[in-house]
């Protein structure tokens, strides 16, 4: 077996005899940007005997033991599980029992939630708020199912009213976000909501192909996208349930 030393210093030493350089991160490392996640925030999830080894890691198919963040018993995962699986056994079985599924739908707000907003994001939120009311004190949706760890997820922007769920996603600097395991996750996203009754509409940007039946495809964000996503809107949920929330034209 040959060793290898990667761009993003892991694996072998590089220089060392007989090690093959290459210019490139580690699968795990790469694994880890196209989920939008850290190293950091695996080390704080795997069993403390393990977090050397993890630091050190490059494979993504590596079993490791991992602590359940709500204090369950451990369990022994893949990192790959891990980045883009649910969570432990008896999380994903509360999350099917009775009363979460009252609780199944229900968007709500949750305090201390911080996620990276772009300031196109923002603008998105601003043009279409000048077209509907937009309710602002609601940031997540509970699910039926446990995503990331969580019984919820967080979209861009919730019209509980509507039950439609709002996602802007281009592929950023990189040119990889949204895209593969990330586009896989965004999959899986938009299902969970869909099961507990909500409808998402995507405005996929950059070069970004469709995703799912409520796509609105743009080069950058633009006053016909956001005109678009209220079309759409309509189209799901009808005129007049849209044409209650609407803003005054006055008022735009």
């Amino acid at each position: 077996m040959v060793a290898v030393a990667f761009r993003c210093g892991h694996g072998a030493r590089a220089g060392d005899a007989g090690v093959l350089s290459l210019s490139r991160a580690c699968p795990l490392c790469m694994l880890i940007a196209e989920t939008q996640r850290s190293r950091g925030e695996l080390l704080s999830k795997v069993a403390p005997p393990y977090r050397a080894s993890l630091a050190a890691e490059t494979r993504i198919g590596a079993v490791y033991e991992w602590r359940c963040a709500r204090g369950h018993d451990r369990y022994e995962a893949t990192i790959r599980e891990v980045l883009t699986g649910p969570s432990c056994a008896k999380c994903k079985a509360n999350a099917a029992g009775p009363s979460s599924q009252r609780e199944a739908g229900v968007a709500y707000m949750k305090p201390g939630l911080r996620t990276a907003t772009s300031q196109t994001e923002q603008r998105l939120k601003i043009l279409l708020g000048e077209r509907i009311r937009l309710h602002h004190k609601v940031n997540a949706v509970r699910i039926r199912r446990m995503f990331y760890g969580q019984q919820e997820v967080w979209p861009d922007i919730l019209v509980p009213q509507l039950r439609i769920a709002v996602e802007y996603d281009d592929p950023g600097k990189a040119r990889r976000w949204h895209r593969g395991l990330k586009e896989a996750s965004d999959i899986e996203k938009d299902d969970a909501l869909r099961d507990v009754g909500w409808e998402i509409i995507r405005v996929r940007a950059g070069g970004l192909e469709p995703l799912g039946p409520y796509s609105v495809v743009c080069k950058g964000l633009t006053v016909a996208a956001v005109d678009e996503v209220v079309r759409l809107m309509r189209e799901i949920r009808g005129d007049a349930a849209v044409d209650a929330l609407a803003v005054a034209p006055a008022a735009v």
